[in-house]
């Protein structure tokens, strides 16, 4: 399995940013400020906007070699050499994602509860993306809220990577990273901020003094 940096994960937001321009800037600056992993998360678009606007980051992203992670579409992935995909419960399985992938790219699976953990094939995903923490506005179709209780929960039955997800910012990112996962992952702390780069900066400086 592929070793991955998951310590401060962007999901991009089409409406937050503004737009394919919009999270391709956002994703740049981020990534110079030391964003480790980029998803590109845009659900109501279609696929050649997916590929067009994810060629493109994959580029802007190369200098500063941030892996970007498709989400759901395992094709647009393959097709613009993305690092990786994220899929969800409801998408294609992972041993389906595996399969089309081969073993070097970067797999990521959403979790949101116990059972969901005890029933995933974890040998085949490198890393688990776990919530919602909190409540969140940028993903209407979540889980409900997780809280840190069960986010610890999960932590103390699984040793794979997690990646904790979901309403997390500068307010609460400190006691999320107290829960000794590997990432967190955030979408509106970064993304539709008026500086992306100054906001990025300040979530790695309170990871850094957890």
């Amino acid at each position: 399995m592929n070793k991955l940096n998951l310590s401060l994960y962007l999901v991009l937001d089409p409406e937050l940013c503004g737009g394919s321009l919009g999270m391709i800037e956002t994703a740049r600056a981020a990534a110079q400020a030391g964003v480790s992993a980029v998803q590109l998360r845009a659900p109501h678009w279609k696929k050649r906007d997916y590929a067009q606007c994810g060629q493109a980051l994959r580029l802007a992203l190369a200098p500063t070699h941030t892996p970007l992670i498709v989400n759901d579409h395992v094709d647009v992935a393959l097709a613009i050499d993305a690092q990786g995909v994220h899929v969800g419960q409801q998408d294609l399985p992972v041993a389906a994602c595996r399969r089309l992938l081969g073993p070097d790219k970067i797999l990521g699976l959403s979790i949101s509860s116990l059972d969901e953990l005890a029933h995933a094939e974890l040998t085949l995903v490198d890393y688990l993306g776990v919530g919602p923490v909190y409540a969140t506005q940028t993903k209407p179709d979540a889980a409900p809220a997780l809280g840190i209780e069960g986010l610890i929960s999960i932590r103390q039955c699984c040793r794979h990577p997690i990646v904790a997800i979901g309403g997390i910012g500068l307010n609460n990112i400190a006691q999320v990273r107290a829960t000794n996962v590997e990432g967190v992952a955030v979408v509106s702390a970064i993304c539709g901020q008026p500086d992306p780069a100054q906001s990025t900066k300040a979530l790695l400086c309170t990871t850094d003094h957890t």
